[in-house]
C-alpha cells in the first residue's frame, strides 16, 4: 500500500497579515465608539427630558422648568425647519427654593396638619393710661377727660320712693344691737292686705309667686334672730307675720308651727300687746281653732284693735252665726265711716258666701327677688 503524507507549508508571510488584519478592526471599533456613545446619550437625555416634563421630581421641585406656551402650529413649523440640536433654548423662570426636606414620608389627608398660631401683632406707638378727672359732688366728669366724642347719657327717673330706715333691738335685756327691718317692714306693709287673711287674694299668679318666693328668703333671713333664746319681742313679732302669709300661701306646716311658737313668745313678753293677740287668735280661728282663738280676739279688741273684730265676724260666720256676724259688722261700720273694706264685707255676707276676706285683692308690685 502507498501512503501519501500531506504536508501543510505556511508561508512566511501569514502571521503578518492576521496581525495587520486585528489592528485595522481595533481600530475601526475604537472610532465608532463614540458616535455609538454619542447616539446613547441623546437617547437618554431625550428619554430624561421626556419623564422630567410628564412629571415633576418630588425630592426637588426648586430646578423645574417652565416653559411658555406657543401656538401648535408655530411649534410644528419650528420643529419641521429647525434641527433638534439647534432648537432654540427654551425660556425659564425658576421658583423660589424652599428647603429640602430629605427622605419625608408622603402627609395622608386622615392626618391633622400642623396649624400655625398666628403671629403676634407688634403695636407701634405710645400707650395711653387714661387718668381720671377730679371727683366732685357728683362724680367723675368724663367729659372733661380725656375720653373725647363720647355720647353723654341721659337719665329720667319716674316714680321715685324712699324705704324709712327702721332698726329694731335684736335681744332683750342691755344689748345694743340692732337689726336693720326697712326692707322687712316695706315688704310686709305692701303685701299684709293679700296675704294676712286666708284665704288670700293677688291680681295675678306672678305677684301671688313673687310674693311666695320672697317671703321664703325674708323668712330664713329672720330666722336665726327669731329663735335665739332672748330675741326681742320686735324681732318675734315680725317672724310671726311673715310665717302666717307663709301658712296662707301653702309654704307648709313648717311656717304654721314657728308662726304660732313666735306669736307665743312674743305674748309672753309684752301681754298687752294688741297686734300680738290679734295674730295668735287670727292664726287660730282661721285654721279651725274658733275657740281657742277667740279669748286672744276678744283681748285684741278690748286693747282697741278694729280688725280683731273683723275676725270674730269671720269667726261666727264659719261657725253658722250668719246673723252675729253681720251684727258686729255693722256695728264696726258705725264706728269706722272711713273703712271701705267693712261694707264689702257686709255684702258678701249678704250675699251668702262664708269668707269675708274674699274682696278684690289691691294692686300690688312684688318684684322678683334678686
Amino acid at each position: 500500500m502507498k501512503t501519501t503524507t500531506l504536508s501543510t507549508s505556511v508561508s512566511p508571510k501569514a502571521p503578518a497579515l492576521a496581525t495587520l488584519t486585528a489592528v485595522a478592526a481595533a481600530c475601526a471599533m475604537m472610532l465608532s465608539a463614540p458616535a455609538h456613545a454619542a447616539e446613547a446619550q441623546a437617547a437618554s437625555s431625550a428619554t430624561d427630558a421626556t419623564n422630567a416634563a410628564s412629571v415633576p421630581s418630588p425630592i426637588d421641585s426648586s430646578k423645574r422648568i417652565i416653559r411658555l406656551a406657543q401656538p401648535k402650529a408655530d411649534n410644528a413649523a419650528s420643529t419641521n425647519n429647525a434641527p433638534a440640536p439647534q432648537a432654540a433654548a427654551p425660556q425659564t423662570v425658576t421658583a423660589p427654593q424652599p428647603p429640602t426636606v430629605q427622605n419625608r414620608p408622603p402627609m395622608s389627608t386622615l392626618q391633622p396638619q400642623d396649624v400655625r398660631p398666628p403671629a403676634t401683632p407688634e403695636f407701634t406707638g405710645t400707650t395711653r393710661v387714661y387718668d381720671p378727672g377730679p371727683m366732685n359732688a357728683t362724680g367723675i366728669d368724663l367729659r372733661s377727660g380725656q375720653l373725647t366724642n363720647i355720647p353723654t347719657p341721659q337719665v329720667q327717673l319716674s316714680d321715685i320712693s324712699f324705704v324709712p330706715t327702721v332698726l329694731i333691738p335684736q335681744q332683750t335685756g342691755d344689748n345694743n344691737d340692732k337689726l336693720d327691718v326697712s326692707l322687712l317692714d316695706d315688704f310686709i306693709k305692701d303685701v299684709s292686705p293679700n296675704a294676712r287673711h286666708y284665704p288670700p287674694n293677688f291680681p295675678n299668679r306672678s305677684q301671688r309667686h313673687y310674693t311666695r318666693e320672697k317671703i321664703k328668703v325674708l323668712a330664713e333671713w329672720i330666722e336665726p334672730y327669731a329663735k335665739a333664746p332672748n330675741a326681742s319681742y320686735d324681732v318675734l313679732i315680725r317672724a310671726a307675720k311673715l310665717n302666717g302669709m307663709g301658712r296662707n300661701l301653702d309654704l307648709g306646716s313648717d311656717y304654721t308651727i314657728r308662726g304660732g311658737q313666735y306669736v307665743d313668745r312674743a305674748i309672753k313678753i309684752q301681754p298687752d300687746s294688741g297686734e300680738a293677740n290679734f295674730l295668735y287668735g287670727m292664726m287660730l280661728s282661721e285654721g279651725g281653732g274658733f275657740k281657742e282663738g277667740q279669748k286672744y280676739l276678744d283681748r285684741a279688741v278690748s286693747l282697741g284693735y278694729t280688725e280683731a273684730e273683723q275676725s270674730l265676724a269671720q269667726s261666727d260666720l264659719l261657725s253658722d252665726r250668719r246673723d252675729k256676724a253681720l251684727e258686729r259688722l255693722r256695728r264696726l261700720e258705725s264706728q269706722n265711716p272711713d273703712n271701705d273694706i267693712i261694707p264689702q264685707q257686709i255684702k258678701l255676707i249678704e250675699e251668702g258666701k262664708f269668707y269675708i276676706w274674699d274682696i278684690p285683692a289691691p294692686d300690688i308690685n312684688v318684684k322678683p327677688s334678686v
